[in-house]
C-alpha cells in the first residue's frame, strides 16, 4: 500500500513539474510577444505619423524574400533608431519607401552613400534582387538600422493580431493554467482533509485505547 501511494505522489510530483514547466516556457514566448503587440497598436494610434518603437528598437515584421538569406519572410526583425550621419556602406537599415505609399517601410542594405539636391541620401538594394531599388532614400525616410531577427516570429506576431490568434495563444493557455491552478487547489485541500481525517482517527484510537487502559488498572485494583 506504501509502494502504491509513493508511486502516485512520484508521479504527482513529475506531472506538476512538467506542467509548471509547460506554463513557464508559454508566458515565455508569448507574454513578450503580447506585451509587444499591445505597445506598438497603442503607439500606431497615438503617433501614426512614426513607426512606433520601444525604447529606440522597433520590431519589424518581414513579408518578402528581398533579403534573402540573412532575412526571412516571416520573421520579425529588430532595428534600432540612428542618426542618418551614422549610417555606412554595408548596413541593412528600415526607410519608408520613397516609391510606396509613404507608409510601407523597407528593409534593405546601403549600398553606396550620396546626396540628392544636397541632402543626405542612401542608395539602397536587397540582397536578393538583381538591381538597386528605384529611388534613393532622403535621411528623413530613414527608419532605423538592422540589429538582428528572430527567425518565424513575425508570423506568429500577425497570427496573435487576429481574433483567432488572440484566441489560442492567449485565451487558451490562461484558461488551461487557471484550470490547473484550480485542480491543483482542489487536491491540496483533499489531502489536507484526508491527513486531517487521518490524525482525527489516530487521536480516537489513542484516546480509546487511554481509556481502555484506564479501565484495565481500575479493574486491576
Amino acid at each position: 500500500m506504501k509502494k502504491t501511494e509513493n508511486t502516485e505522489v512520484r508521479k504527482h510530483s513529475w506531472r506538476h513539474m512538467f506542467l509548471t514547466i509547460l506554463g513557464t516556457v508559454l508566458c515565455i514566448i508569448l507574454i513578450p510577444i503580447l506585451i509587444m503587440n499591445i505597445s506598438l497598436i497603442v503607439k500606431s494610434y497615438t503617433n501614426s505619423d512614426k513607426v512606433p518603437s520601444v525604447g529606440g528598437y522597433l520590431p519589424l515584421i518581414v513579408l518578402t524574400d528581398s533579403m534573402y538569406p540573412e532575412i526571412h519572410s516571416g520573421d520579425l526583425i529588430i532595428c534600432h533608431t540612428i542618426n542618418p550621419e551614422e549610417v555606412a556602406t554595408g548596413d541593412v537599415i528600415a526607410f519608408f519607401d520613397p516609391a510606396g505609399n509613404g507608409t510601407s517601410v523597407v528593409t534593405h542594405r546601403v549600398v553606396e552613400i550620396t546626396r540628392e539636391n544636397g541632402e543626405l541620401a542612401f542608395i539602397t538594394k536587397g540582397d536578393a534582387n538583381n538591381a538597386e531599388d528605384q529611388m534613393p532614400v532622403p535621411a528623413g525616410s530613414l527608419v532605423g538600422q538592422y540589429r538582428t531577427r528572430i527567425a518565424g516570429a513575425g508570423n506568429i506576431a500577425m497570427f496573435m493580431q487576429t481574433t483567432t490568434g488572440l484566441i489560442v495563444c492567449v485565451g487558451v493557455p490562461l484558461v488551461l493554467l487557471i484550470g490547473y491552478d484550480v485542480l491543483r487547489r482542489r487536491r491540496y485541500e483533499k489531502s489536507r482533509k484526508a491527513d486531517t481525517d487521518a490524525l482525527l482517527r489516530e487521536l480516537e484510537e489513542l484516546r480509546s485505547q487511554q481509556k481502555n487502559e484506564k479501565g484495565h488498572s481500575e479493574d486491576d485494583k
